[in-house]
């Protein structure tokens, strides 16, 4: 552990924290409909989709009618999806004759784009069409991000309304936060990452001549449009198997740092419209304040494990940290620090590879996903995971005082506190029951490259990634069967679909109420006492839920590298 790498966390933290307040305000003006900059160019465009979808931006629809729109919406895009990647090869732009996916891995990665999951079974750049990338994929990457702070602005809703019946217009969300916030953005993120030497280009590949007189294929493609939206989208899916690692996706330090900053902009940004939205910002930063007590403490457990190296290695004579896995442009706490980054946002992108970190290193990016997108989290799923732990949170602060639950002038009765429940609960019982599934059949034990508690930890990451929707992987998992293909896509729809619903019935339910104004008795939710009680919920329901199953692979595989005996 050096002091550059504490620096290039502190600067990080401190970037974003500068940024809070200037992208929520740009968010709070979507979550309000009200005019942007923007709009005097945009306008018209917005305007004109209404009126060829026969939508009426104005009307607003209950819960129910949003959630079914909602679904019906991402079910056509995904069947969209998957006919685009079954018939890549009649195509166009097919420049290197990719033949069409076999069924499996295309319903796998339709569903897959389309939960913004962005799990990948396959080799991008040997596998897709440009076609499929930029219409099958690309498109699933503004979508689904677009999507996610959708249903972020109808819980805030919900919060902030009084007596109503309504959350919102889920069209005219999804089309203002598409058209004034991810594109626009994206064109000129993509933009600095071509000047950052990252390709946009139709071409297939390139042939180029090695320092060493070599013949070598390079593929190529429309990078760097995938590259801004994956990452400001929390979305993840590389355009290349490497993904981040790969110099044609991340090429430097410079990139490497922005791509992380990206990541979380947005989840940072919303934290303080949420506060706005009620009516109060502190509750916005007692929120992210919880949110980067979290992360923070990951940070510095895998960087001091990383750091630390293998003890076996260290007994061959192998001097200093663990950089198996890692890109040498980038270093140990660049890596340790996007990896914590990327899976407390769900984003699934990854410059090194989670499966040769050490055992605890790795651990850390798997517990972030278990803890279900509340360390700050994908973009919109991020702060709505993070408000229905809060709500169990001001649930058992009724308890200590005695009193019914309030929570930002907002009764909290049984009907949320049953529904939250609900929510929360999908994520264990899915990932447990498929990983006992796995480790128990033929067709899953195939699928680990390593045997003993690190191959147990492959298959637990790959279903704790699916059902929490982010879509990092230990690599060593050979995921691409029918098995893990079909299993892992069911996974990742119920891990978004399941959670969303008693997410919006939990709004609607608030929506209806009347304001209940703070009173002498009733908890405080803005300062330190608040924000260890939403930490404290947080890791207790994640740690005693997932205790066994960790101990059972990283934990397990810790205490036998330090016995000198690896898997």
């Amino acid at each position: 552990m050096t002091f550059q790498g504490f620096l290039l966390i502190a600067a990080f933290v401190a970037i974003l924290l500068l940024i809070a307040k200037p992208v929520g305000l740009w968010l709070f003006a979507l979550y309000e409909g009200r005019r942007t900059p923007l709009h005097t160019v945009l306008g018209p465009v917005e305007n004109g989709f209404y009126r060829l979808a026969g939508i009426d931006p104005a009307a607003e629809q209950g819960w129910r009618r949003y959630a079914i729109h909602m679904i019906a919406f991402n079910a056509v895009l995904l069947l969209l999806t998957y006919a685009i990647l079954r018939l890549q090869s009649v195509l166009p732009f097919n420049p290197l004759h990719y033949p069409g996916v076999s069924p499996d891995l295309a319903f796998n990665t339709a569903i897959s784009f389309t939960t913004n999951t962005n799990w990948q079974s396959y080799a991008g750049e040997s596998t897709l069409s440009n076609l499929s990338q930029m219409l099958g994929l690309t498109i699933h990457n503004f979508i689904s991000a677009a999507t996610g702070i959708a249903l972020a602005f109808a819980l805030f809703r919900g919060f902030a309304r009084r007596s109503a019946k309504t959350i919102g217009n889920f069209w005219a969300d999804v089309t203002r936060i598409t058209l004034y916030l991810l594109l626009p953005a994206c064109i000129v993120y993509a933009l600095f990452l071509i000047a950052n030497g990252v390709p946009q280009t139709l071409a297939g590949s390139v042939d180029v001549t090695t320092l060493e007189g070599a013949k070598q294929t390079l593929a190529l493609g429309p990078v760097a449009s995938q590259e801004a939206i994956k990452m400001l989208g929390t979305n993840g899916g590389g355009f290349f198997n490497a993904n981040s690692a790969h110099p044609f996706e991340n090429p430097n330090a410079l990139t490497n740092f922005v791509q992380m900053l990206s990541i979380f902009a947005i989840g940072f940004g919303l934290t303080w419209t949420f506060g706005k939205a009620v009516g109060n910002v502190r509750q916005g930063w007692a929120i992210l304040a919880a949110m980067l007590v979290i992360f923070l403490a990951g940070v510095t457990v895998t960087y001091w494990q990383e750091a630390a190296g293998n003890p076996v290695l260290h007994g061959l004579g192998v001097a200093g940290g663990n950089m198996e896995g890692k890109e040498v442009r980038f270093g140990i706490a660049a890596s340790a620090l996007f990896s914590v980054v990327t899976t407390a946002a769900s984003c699934g992108a990854v410059n090194a590879m989670h499966d040769s970190f050490t055992a605890l290193g790795g651990m850390i990016p798997l517990f972030n996903i278990q803890l279900g997108e509340v360390v700050v989290g994908g973009v919109g799923a991020g702060i709505y995971g993070f408000l229905l732990f809060a709500i169990l949170a001001v649930f058992v602060a009724g308890l200590m005082v005695g009193r019914t639950p309030e929570y930002v002038g907002k009764k909290i009765e049984a009907r949320e506190v049953k529904l939250a429940i609900l929510a929360i609960a999908v994520l264990p019982l899915v990932i447990l029951g498929l990983t006992a599934v796995a480790s128990v059949t033929q067709a899953g034990l195939a699928g680990p490259l390593n045997k003993g508690p690190h191959g147990f930890s492959e298959i637990l990451y790959a279903f704790t990634s699916a059902v929490g929707n982010n879509g990092s992987a230990f690599a060593g998992l050979t995921a691409n069967t029918p098995f893990y293909n079909g299993l892992l896509g069911v996974a990742m729809w119920v891990g978004r679909f399941f959670i969303i619903i008693p997410m919006l019935a939990i709004a609607g339910s608030l929506a209806a109420k009347s304001y209940t104004p703070e009173t002498a008795g009733s908890f405080p939710t803005t300062g330190a006492l608040w924000t260890g009680l939403l930490v404290g919920i947080v890791l207790i329901v994640g740690g005693l839920t997932f205790l066994p199953s960790l101990a059972l692979g990283p934990v397990a595989d810790h205490l036998a590298m330090i016995r000198g005996q690896l898997f």
